[in-house]
């Protein structure tokens, strides 16, 4: 399973710790999929996604998260890996 459909499959605060473990591995095992590789570069691209997160989901035809949940936790921590 991919780390996409890890995030997917987080429910739960166990399931964030687990996949931000397998995520921090991908910088190493998967460099090519990060474009925010440092902490500045990652931080900035996180605040810029959260920012602009009511048009993600405005896209993909979904409510806007009133409350954050495990999951939206995993996908944030995805979108700032490339998030320009």
């Amino acid at each position: 399973m991919g780390i996409v459909d890890r995030a997917q499959g987080v429910m739960s605060r166990e399931d964030l710790v687990n996949f931000i473990e397998q995520f921090s591995n991908t910088v190493r095992e998967e460099p090519v999929s990060w474009e925010n590789d440092s902490l500045e570069g990652f931080l900035k691209a996180w605040s810029a996604w959260l920012r602009d997160m009511d048009g993600y989901f405005i896209n993909r035809g979904e409510g806007v998260p009133a409350e954050p949940s495990w999951q939206l936790i995993a996908q944030m921590l995805l979108a700032a890996r490339t998030y320009e």
